[in-house]
């Protein structure tokens, strides 16, 4: 697990499906364990849900400045890092490895994190929060690449 002195965001947005309820409920009190401000959207409970309402409306907090990042979770990820990435202003990646949390921040100013809930471990996942949350993006030729994107 990787050691950061402090972290520079202090409020994430977390969302889920009912297939990453319990990833969702790791994620959010180790990041309450940081001191970093969480807004719960949902889901909350086992009963089957539809992933892509989810994401609306993490990408709406976001987008209003309620939250710095978001993170989002279903049973593997690909569904709802879809369905955030219909919106022109998220940029989702879905990471399962440090190098992948990494590199989504560093070359792609991803604000959304997405892990796989029935795919990505405990304590890959919290390794990948933790990098997510402190890692700057570069710019540079990075940032030439993003702007035709949007």
């Amino acid at each position: 697990m990787i050691q950061e002195a402090s972290f520079p965001i202090r409020v994430v947005a977390l969302a889920c499906d009912h297939g990453a309820l319990d990833m969702k409920s790791l994620i959010a009190t180790h990041l309450k364990t940081k001191g970093i401000e969480v807004i719960d959207l949902g889901t909350h409970g086992t009963e089957s849900v539809d992933y892509p309402d989810y994401a609306d409306a993490l990408a709406q907090v976001l987008r209003e400045g309620k939250a710095e990042r978001g993170i989002l979770m279903c049973g593997t990820g690909i569904g709802i890092s879809i369905a955030v990435n219909r919106h022109r202003d998220m940029r989702g990646a879905l990471v399962h490895d440090a190098y992948g949390a990494r590199l989504c921040r560093e070359h792609n100013d991803a604000n959304v994190l997405v892990l796989g809930g029935r795919t990505t471990g405990p304590e890959i996942a919290k390794d990948c929060v933790d990098i997510f949350l402190n890692t700057e993006f570069e710019g540079g030729r990075h940032g030439r690449r993003l702007a035709k994107l949007s």
